[in-house]
């Protein structure tokens, strides 16, 4: 995982907790198994889940197209959209008026793709979210393209931003498990049904975000 990215993973204290810990944590009882974190960059968790160093991606990872060229991906566990910060006095007031402006994202990270995809957006690119967020405290970028919850925490972390009601495309969070581990992938996928089923999945989900 990518423990900069709250509230799905991050740091309290010297522990790493959130939505997809809780989540990793419930799985693997159903398996009968223990769960060890690694929290490493963003843009490397698929490369360890493909070289076997992990034995699963839970990081707040779309689904997308590209990304399962690479890997596996289990169900759909929950869903988020992308959406814009800016500060309270910004004149940017939609994705139209990204074009030739200067855009903080974190490497790897859907964010990225869409802000690359903007005419003439400069990407801006952070290893973490946060530094992002920081970088558009300080003048230093003219808005961040980050994951809705995580942009919501940041904003309520950080006087003098605010997160733009337009957003992007809906996305899917799932799991990465290494390409045709069939079996790990079928475990997975009938724990996560059973924890959709039994409200484990959503009583995590509500004990991080609050309902509006």
């Amino acid at each position: 995982t990518n423990a900069e990215f709250p509230p799905y993973e991050y740091h309290d204290g010297d522990k790493i907790v959130g939505i997809d810990m809780d989540i990793a944590d419930a799985i693997a009882k159903k398996l009968g198994l223990e769960v060890q974190i690694e929290d490493i960059a963003f843009d490397s968790v698929i490369m360890e889940v493909t070289s076997g160093k992990a034995d699963i991606g839970l990081a707040g990872i779309s689904a997308t197209d590209e990304r399962k060229q690479s890997v596996d991906f289990s169900d759909t566990y929950t869903t988020s959209k992308q959406l814009i910060i800016v500060k309270d006095d910004s004149t940017i007031k939609g994705s139209k008026d990204l074009e030739g402006k200067t855009v903080g994202v974190q490497i790897g990270t859907t964010g990225d793709i869409l802000a690359s995809d903007i005419k003439d957006v400069k990407p801006e690119r952070y290893y973490k979210g946060m530094d992002a967020v920081q970088a558009l405290s300080q003048g230093k970028v003219d808005a961040v393209i980050i994951d809705s919850e995580v942009a919501k925490k940041f904003v309520e972390e950080t006087s003098g931003l605010k997160v733009l009601d337009e957003a992007f495309a809906d996305e899917n969070y799932a799991i990465a498990i290494k390409k045709g581990n069939k079996e790990l992938l079928d475990s997975v996928n009938k724990a996560l049904s059973e924890l959709k089923s039994d409200g484990t999945i959503d009583s995590i989900i509500a004990k991080y975000i609050k309902a509006e």
